[in-house]
């Protein structure tokens, strides 16, 4: 049976704004079933990069705190460390750029947690039965909460197509560990040139991978266990990810953490996507291009699968905008994730996530 998507364009009036229709969404997803009193509710979100702007507006945030409060829940808004270095690598530095963001507690109302903790590496392992994981590292805090709300801003992405639902759970739930195991299969490498041989990463290793030999950092493959702990404390940014995955072979790994994120809360989760600003790029970027289209609305569901598909659906149907990074597909039905990105097949995120029982690709839009 199809699964209801609800949607909701973006005209507002004196009657109802879009902030009372993103209330309908959610209680149209059954919200009030899903989120009962007492449950530690993780709303699930991107803080956005320093620089970008595209990232859901913290207004909208408050709006999803205010529902789940009115259901009697304890919202708390969460996101995870990068893998890569930069203003979002640890804690401290990520909800400082949250704050700078917005996403303050005066003005979304609730409290802001990593969900991986101070350095990304709080994380429960979650077994799951997927095609390549049998378990995945999860953030502790996604785990442990009682219900989620995923607010995802759906938008194109250089390596999976496009970024909504399911990036916003496999990607973006995963401790740094699970990042590193959907991006790559070798250990990181040092920049001879950049590294000063100051032994911060040397003294991070609890594996003993790390050696300082005459005056530069080196890493024993070996022994590798590819935490990511070494490429966080950098001070120089001079260890490096080895992005070495193929990005078929990321869509399947991000579809299957998806299935642990999401592990013990099938009935307890809902979804939100927001198609507006649909940028060519991830929010993790520190700018955020033209829009490839116009802003299209918001849309909910129970399952995420279902969400992505339809979203990608409507941005697929809507004209493209000229002089933006859409290279093709701008009549109404055209591809415009393989306009931007042409090597990518977008939908194997989808697929794999059906096939291993996340959801469901059949839908039925709901208009409300």
């Amino acid at each position: 049976m199809p699964v209801n998507v609800y949607f909701s364009d973006m005209r507002a009036g004196t009657s109802e704004n879009l902030f009372d229709k993103t209330g309908r969404l959610l209680h149209s997803c059954g919200l009030k079933e899903r989120v009962v009193p007492g449950d530690l509710t993780a709303v699930k979100l991107h803080f956005g990069e320093r620089g970008n702007h595209s990232f859901v507006r913290p207004v909208f945030i408050r709006r999803v705190v205010e529902e789940i409060k009115g259901c009697g829940g304890k919202p708390f808004l969460t996101d995870s460390s990068t893998l890569y270095p930069g203003s979002r690598k640890e804690a401290v530095s990520a909800l400082t750029c949250a704050v700078e963001n917005g996403f303050a507690f005066a003005v979304v109302g609730a409290p802001l947690i990593m969900c991986d903790g101070l350095r990304g590496h709080t994380a429960v392992e979650v077994p799951i039965e997927g095609e390549l994981f049998r378990s995945v590292p999860i953030g502790a805090e996604i785990a442990e909460a009682d219900a989620l709300v995923v607010v995802s801003h759906f938008k194109c992405h250089e390596l999976t197509g496009f970024g909504g639902a399911l990036k916003n759970l496999g990607m973006g739930c995963a401790s740094r560990s699970g990042k590193m195991q959907q991006h790559s299969t070798v250990a990181p490498e040092v920049a001879e040139e950049v590294c000063n041989g100051c032994g911060v990463c040397l003294a991070s290793c609890v594996h003993g991978a790390i050696a300082v030999l005459e005056g530069k950092a080196t890493i024993d493959p070996e022994l590798c266990a590819g935490c990511g702990r070494c490429v966080s404390v950098c001070l120089n940014k001079a260890i490096k990810v080895q992005w070495n995955e193929s990005a078929p072979l990321v869509m399947r790994k991000m579809a299957e953490f998806a299935l642990g994120a999401v592990r013990g809360k099938e009935a307890k989760a809902v979804y939100l996507n927001f198609i507006t600003q649909v940028s060519p790029a991830c929010d993790c970027y520190g700018h955020a291009d033209a829009p490839i289209v116009n802003d299209i609305g918001i849309c909910a569901a129970t399952d995420p699968v279902a969400l992505d598909q339809a979203c990608a659906d409507l941005v697929n149907a809507a004209p493209g905008n000229r002089d933006t990074a859409l290279k093709s597909g701008f009549e109404p039905g055209g591809d415009k994730f393989r306009g931007v990105s042409p090597d990518i097949d977008w939908e194997v995120q989808l697929e794999h996530a059906e096939k291993v029982g996340v959801g469901s690709r059949s839908y039925q839009l709901v208009r409300i």
